[in-house]
């Protein structure tokens, strides 16, 4: 792990999942509420309860096993896992977990795409055994 790699997980463990959800609340004013959530790095797991305006209950969604491939030409997303308390939400899930997903190229993302791959690369031989 390259030292940069090691700052930047040190400040995403330090991070309160409060300030997220904070920061997260203010820009969705109007159109939804993080009610909860959670995000570990070493575990690869990410949870949020996000209430939406206008409904009724809290839309839940938990991901497990995410990473991001570097092919040699292009970067890809694979999430292991997904699940949600939504049944449309979960058919949706369905079609996009363990496949890999390319990236597009974004000018404003391309000089951090090497460290976000760095951040986000597949941990195991188990992981990469599901992603082939």
């Amino acid at each position: 792990m390259s030292f940069k790699i090691g700052i930047v997980k040190s400040a995403i463990k330090w991070t309160p999942n409060k300030l997220i959800t904070w920061v997260a609340n203010y820009k969705l004013k109007g159109i939804a509420e993080i009610i909860d959530f959670n995000f570990n790095l070493d575990t690869r797991t990410a949870y949020a309860q996000v209430q939406l305006l206008g409904e009724a209950e809290p839309i839940e969604v938990q991901m497990n096993g995410f990473a991001i491939i570097n092919d040699g030409e292009s970067y890809q997303f694979i999430m292991q896992q997904a699940k949600s308390n939504r049944p449309w939400l979960n058919n949706i899930l369905a079609r996009i977990v363990d496949k890999a997903w390319k990236i597009p190229v974004i000018p404003q993302l391309q000089p951090h795409i090497g460290l976000l791959a760095e951040l986000f690369k597949v941990e195991n031989a188990q992981q990469t055994d599901r992603m082939d």
